[in-house]
């Protein structure tokens, strides 16, 4: 049941938790001091509760909520209680960067249509930084969600204050009043490694509660205003000097003028329209570069807004963006893109939203000539259905559609249908079976999956077959290797120490992958075994053992002037690691790899999201790794190396500079950009980039680069 003012929460025995939001009766100045009257009036909500470093107990510093709302806009305020002021970790200012959550912040999710699955977060941390994304059936987070929002922060003699101020029009939600929605508030002290929520929250997702909107409060008593026409045009302009020496009509300092727009309209209160023209993404940083010493092909994630919001409903068979032998039906860097190299987006149309237990999506995007890149014209089509059922699963079905292929002339589809269920708290499902046709190719174009997943605090259990055929080809999508049947096996025991004063939770995980083509020839086989000692200052020690057999049905060229011929290999290898926490100044992951390697031997020395703090505003991130392979066909070392480095000069302001060195590619680039949000939801952009080929006599010799500037703004009716 709903508190009866004045209280605005409610538990019952199990601990669940009604909440209640507040109309405001007077304007409320957001500047982050909670000074105004209502904080007196209005009793706050509080009582979270441990999920880390215990389950259950009370958390040890206070944190006290405010859910307010007027005719324009949600209002969260809190009061973060702090024992220990001098002792606050808050060295991040860039917005959506995912070192906000490794400092000291307050978390609030909404779940507007409240379904239990699907969410947007927000997170603030005592610098003032913000992190908004969107949560997609518990399981993805899309960072690259950026509504309009303002927040203010603020300290007092016992802690630290926000004020959030999220307008009506920057959510979507159904229509009609009362609402009803669902809500979760997190609390993070990293100086102790403490996690608190305001609902109970299992052990095995303390880290990852934000995600689980099942588990979140209750909210009543918002009344959202009338729908309005709710429009929002987003013209741009940008002007470019460039250089490509590569293409295949070179070009020196080639100067231009370019402009387009983006437009987004609200169809229903939760059904949205994204119309673009003359699409750019000049602002988009560059990839990080990736060492590749197997013979499938890489992944890279989508860093490009346009593609990015929402794109939790376009996900498939339980699989989010990421490496894994599953193919992705829909890859959204197939548009746009080829090889690496930018083609250009006339125009594109898209739909999101939910009508009633139905998630839909539909996109359909035009790319143009391309002769440098060497790519026609082409037309992008896909289509996306998901309907709830059960308390947290679903079932749906994708369409894909590409006029033009890349492996095969002339057009290429793909379908599929696909289920998640999720039971319990940490029981999930995932299952799909899909279909390509690509004219030319026949037969043995289908893919399916089965997955079972136990993700529980003290056991781990995942059991997965996946089959993909020798000619599934979703040109649309993403396939790393085909011809396959995959059987693996994982399981994980995690216990926790009942009294240590340093070790928070030991793990044992085992491991076998099984990997034979569609003629009973086994291709890959693994078998891998790990044990890791978690701390509880977030520091972690690891070391594992792996045992691995690869066939190599053609030769390999592994390197230059290295090529494996067609053989079968067996090796063995040893991984540790040590993890520094984030709390430290300098943090990261630093990592010995030795053993064999297909008929030699190799050893991998490598360092991973690192970061230095020199300040609360600078900060370097520093990353290498390096491989020595000895094989009876060569000798060779791959060598990656790189640093991001970051100037925040208010959390709506930074520079940065991507440097990286890539031995295997013969590449030494830079990316450096300047992202200044001069007001809510406008943006101004100053992009250098620049690669160079390490192959030249003396000095690397210039392969690319580009000079940009892009301003756009927001006008919202």
């Amino acid at each position: 049941p709903a508190p009866v003012a004045p209280a605005v929460i409610l538990r019952d025995a199990s601990g669940r938790v009604t909440a209640r939001a507040v109309r405001l009766r007077e304007a409320l100045g957001v500047d982050g001091r909670l000074d105004e009257a209502v904080y007196r009036e209005v009793p706050p909500m509080d009582g979270f509760i441990q999920a880390e470093p215990k389950a259950g107990p009370p958390a040890t510093q206070p944190t006290h909520v405010w859910v307010l709302f007027d005719d324009d806009a949600i209002y969260v305020s809190v009061r973060c209680w702090e024992q220990y002021p001098n002792r606050l970790i808050a060295d991040e200012m860039r917005r959506d960067s995912m070192n906000i959550i490794q400092n000291d912040h307050f978390g609030f999710s909404l779940d507007t249509f409240y379904d239990r699955r699907n969410a947007i977060v927000f997170n603030v941390t005592p610098a003032g930084a913000r992190f908004d994304a969107q949560v997609s059936d518990e399981r993805q987070l899309n960072v690259a969600w950026n509504p309009v929002w303002r927040v203010e922060v603020g300290r007092f003699e016992g802690g630290w204050s926000i004020e959030v101020e999220l307008p009506f029009k920057s959510i979507r939600y159904r229509p009609g009043n009362p609402q009803v929605w669902g809500f979760q508030a997190r609390r993070d002290n990293k100086w102790m490694n403490e996690i608190s929520y305001l609902t109970p929250m299992p052990p095995a997702h303390a880290a990852s509660g934000m995600r689980q909107v099942s588990e979140g409060a209750t909210l009543v008593g918002i009344e959202v205003p009338p729908r309005a026409l709710n429009l929002e045009v987003k013209p741009y302009l940008t002007a470019d000097l460039t250089t490509d020496l590569q293409s295949s009509v070179p070009i020196s300092n080639d100067a231009a003028l370019d402009m387009g727009v983006d437009v987004k309209y609200s169809l229903t209160e939760n059904l949205t329209a994204d119309l673009t023209y003359n699409t750019d993404f000049a602002q988009v940083e560059a990839d990080e570069q990736q060492v590749n010493l197997t013979r499938f092909s890489l992944f890279f994630p989508e860093k490009r807004e346009f593609f990015l919001e929402n794109q939790g409903i376009f996900n498939f068979g339980g699989l989010g963006s990421g490496a894994s032998s599953t193919p992705t039906l829909f890859y959204s860097r197939r548009i746009g893109l080829h090889q690496g190299r930018a083609v250009p987006i006339t125009a594109g149309a898209r739909m999101t939203g939910r009508v009633g237990r139905y998630s839909i999506g539909a996109l359909d995007i035009r790319s143009g000539d391309a002769p440098g890149v060497q790519v026609a014209a082409t037309n992008f089509a896909v289509a996306r259905v998901k309907r709830d059922v059960f308390r947290r699963s679903s079932v749906g079905a994708l369409v894909t559609h590409r006029s033009a292929g890349e492996r095969i002339a002339g057009r290429n589809a793909a379908y599929g249908v696909d289920g998640t269920f999720a039971f319990y708290s940490s029981l999930n499902i995932n299952t799909y079976w899909a279909r390509t046709d690509s004219g030319s190719l026949r037969g043995d174009e289908d893919s399916y999956r089965a997955q079972l997943d136990y993700a529980g605090d003290r056991y781990g259990l995942q059991l997965e077959h996946l089959y993909v055929g020798d000619n599934f080809n979703p040109e649309v999508g993403f396939v790393s290797r085909d011809d396959l049947r995959r059987s693996f096996a994982q399981a994980r025991f995690s216990p926790r120490p009942r009294s240590s004063r340093h070790v928070r939770k030991y793990s044992w995980t085992g491991s076998a992958e099984y990997i034979e083509d569609a003629a009973g020839r086994v291709e890959t086989r693994e078998l891998d075994g790990q044990f890791a000692i978690e701390f509880h200052n977030g520091d972690r020690f690891s070391v594992s053992g792996t045992r691995t057999y690869e066939f190599l049905p053609r030769p390999f060229r592994i390197a230059p002037g290295v090529t494996l011929p067609v053989a079968g290999y067996e090796w063995a290898s040893v991984r540790t690691g040590m993890t520094l926490g984030q709390q430290r100044r300098f943090s990261g992951t630093a990592s010995l790899e030795f053993g064999d390697f297909y008929n030699g031997r190799r050893t991998v020395v490598s360092f991973s999201q690192g970061r230095l703090d020199l300040t609360s505003r600078f900060s370097i991130e520093p990353s290498l790794s390096v491989n020595r392979v000895d094989l009876p066909q060569g000798r060779f070392t791959a060598t990656l190396a790189g640093s991001r480095v970051t100037y925040t000069m208010t959390p709506l302001m930074f520079a940065s500079a991507l440097l990286q060195y890539n031995s295997s590619g013969n590449l030494l680039a830079a990316n450096v950009r300047l992202r200044w949000e001069y007001a809510p939801g406008s943006e101004l952009f100053i992009v250098y980039n620049e690669q160079r080929d390490t192959r030249a006599a003396g000095l690397p010799g210039l392969a690319n680069r580009a000079f940009i500037v892009k301003v756009n703004r927001l006008v919202r009716f």
